[in-house]
């Protein structure tokens, strides 16, 4: 009865609302009620309030500039809005309890920061796909909920155009703790941007009854776009890392300088990564379980944009490019565990490579909502990347040529569906046989964004097939991971051949609680996999089913919340039966890059 009430005050308030808080309200189709409680009414309005202007975004990001495309740019003017604001109605604000706290506690993005950002500049030609581009690259640093850039023609002067750019601010300033019981606790705390000024500082610790020391910490800074060279540089130490290689505590220092491809339009990328990592007896294990290792890792590479002076000089529209890189890497370990010795191990040796890598690719975008995120804008591409990749690699004495080829295509249906085809290929040369031979292809769709009255629906779909031939120092294929079981934590199924479908329908309310918007979805996953020296007819299935809900403010840093449910049909038997998994490691927004460094073909990760 109460939801009955519910759901008939909300078809009436929804007859005296403004169109900016009730487009998606005014799409429940409901009986009017005239006996409604006035004050249950309020309560369901500050639960129904819509996302941002209340409309869906699919659309081209170049298409906004393509009128202005050749025209003289006069002046660029920056604004930078807080969290508590709307892009798109800078009039609307939060004037909720917490974003009143949280207002005395932000500093708003310095405008020199944004600016500092803009690879558009005043006096340079409009170029639609660079604006598009700049557009795209500021709303990928962390510290940025969205932008828009605005164009506005100059009445008497029809050769030449004002540019606004409206910036709006993350709530920088997060962290969290858990514990379990009295013996174990984690704690965070971090700005994502100090000051307004484009820094993040992290500070992390952990205690644990049954570690020794029971207490440890860690920190590190980062500075986005150093002194406007778009190198990002980042300085840390913890003694509570858990290493992706060991999946075990260790202590490291380390350095990393990166410049990503920001625009087709740039010339340079690369990285350098330098860290010394240790690990220490901190539970009391026994010699036979207890890895004990240190090893320094360097890693460089870079590249160049091949040709993209004269590409550009006669139409600057072009977007096909060719970008060459190299890396070199050097993972050396001084000390490994007494039990691994001089045998071949993917985690333990010591290695080395250089690598070499010719990228094809033309990438445009379309800015959609509700891919990863709860209405923030994401940015999915379409088109395509072919990368070709060559070297030598040595680990443990033993010298291999290397040869790999990663293909994606991107399709886009213009009505709010994307695709991703994807093929992954490499393998190893050695005394005139190949080794660690590999391939994995797949695909992943979403569907386009469905409304059932308020309600958003969006599916998504992964299938993938991998196959290992000949393995030697490569890890076996695991499921537990994107490409296998989600929430699987056991590595005790493991192969040469795996195939792996993912199924997930995503509902998004249209209301808020406190801020926070929810969706809840139901999935499916299944994985076949084939144990080394086995014949493919005797492959294993296990499959895993569930549901979860997921919220987020995207007013704040915080990561997205997810609680999800699981319940593993076939499984081993320490995993079996229901269990409930909290997690804020959760992507918010759609991430894509032209190109990346020259690597192996990676067969458990994505």
């Amino acid at each position: 009865m109460v939801v009955v009430l519910c759901l008939r005050c909300a078809e009436a308030m929804a007859q005296g609302l403004p169109d900016s808080d009730s487009a998606l309200v005014q799409k429940l189709q409901f009986t009017r009620s005239t006996r409604v409680n006035k004050a249950l009414q309020q309560v369901v309005f500050s639960m129904m309030k819509t996302h941002d202007d209340g409309s869906f975004l699919n659309k081209k990001s170049e298409d906004a500039y393509m009128p202005y495309q050749g025209k003289i740019i006069r002046n660029i003017d920056i604004q930078t809005l807080s969290f508590d604001r709307s892009i798109t109605d800078s009039c609307e604000r939060d004037e909720s309890l917490g974003a009143r706290i949280g207002k005395r506690l932000h500093l708003a993005t310095r405008k020199f920061v944004i600016r500092n950002n803009l690879f558009i500049k005043e006096g340079m030609q409009v170029n639609a796909y660079m604006v598009a581009d700049n557009e795209r690259f500021i709303r990928s640093l962390e510290y940025i909920n969205d932008v828009r850039i605005y164009i506005d023609s100059i009445p008497g002067n029809p050769d030449s155009v004002d540019v606004r750019v409206y910036t709006k601010d993350l709530f920088s300033i997060g962290g969290g703790a858990g514990a379990q019981g009295v013996r174990m606790a984690t704690a965070q705390l971090y700005d994502a941007n100090l000051g307004g000024m484009g820094q993040r500082l992290e500070l992390s610790g952990l205690y644990n009854r049954d570690r020794s020391p029971a207490r440890g910490g860690g920190a590190y800074y980062r500075k986005n776009n150093v002194g406007h060279t778009y190198i990002d540089a980042t300085v840390g130490h913890s003694e509570i890392y858990v290493s992706p290689y060991t999946r075990a505590e260790e202590s490291t220092d380390y350095l990393q300088l990166t410049r990503r491809l920001v625009s087709p339009y740039s010339r340079f990328a690369g990285a350098l990564t330098v860290s010394y990592n240790r690990s220490y007896n901190l539970y009391n294990l026994s010699d036979t379980i207890f890895n004990k290792y240190r090893y320094y890792l360097l890693d460089g590479w870079a590249g160049y944009n091949i040709g993209i002076r004269q590409l550009t000089a006669t139409n600057n529209t072009i977007r096909d490019r060719r970008f060459l890189a190299v890396r070199c890497y050097q993972r050396d370990f001084r000390e490994v565990p007494p039990r691994i010795g001089e045998q071949f191990n993917p985690v333990f040796n010591s290695s080395r490579a250089a690598l070499a890598q010719f990228t094809f690719f033309r990438q445009n975008y379309y800015k959609t909502q509700y891919i990863y995120g709860f209405g923030t804008t994401e940015d999915l591409p379409y088109g395509y990347n072919v990368s070709v990749t060559g070297g030598v690699h040595e680990q443990l004495g033993m010298i291999r040529p290397y040869a790999g080829i990663n293909a994606s295509r991107y399709l886009a249906t213009g009505s709010g569906g994307f695709v991703n085809v994807f093929m992954r290929t490499g393998g190893f040369l050695h005394q005139g046989k190949i080794q660690d031979a590999s391939i994995l292809v797949g695909a992943t769709a979403y569907s386009r964004l469905q409304f059932w009255n308020a309600l958003m629906i969006r599916q998504y779909i992964n299938f993938s097939y991998t196959h290992l031939h000949n393995r030697v120092t490569y890890a076996p294929l695991y499921i537990n991971n994107y490409y296998g079981l989600q929430g699987f934590l056991s590595d005790s199924a493991y192969g040469t051949r795996r195939l792996s479908l993912q199924l997930e329908t995503v509902f998004y309310f249209p209301f808020k609680i406190l801020g926070f918007q929810v969706a809840t979805f139901p999935w499916a996953n299944l994985s076949l996999i084939t144990p080394e020296n086995v014949p493919a007819d005797q492959a294993r299935l296990y499959s895993a089913l569930g549901a979860g809900i997921r919220t987020r403010n995207e007013n704040l840093v915080f990561e997205t919340i997810e609680i999800r449910a699981f319940f593993f049909p076939v499984a081993p038997d320490n995993m079996r039966g229901f269990k409930i998994v909290t997690n804020t490691n959760v992507r918010f927004r759609y991430r894509s890059n032209y190109i990346t460094a020259p690597d192996l073909i990676q067969l458990n990760q994505e």
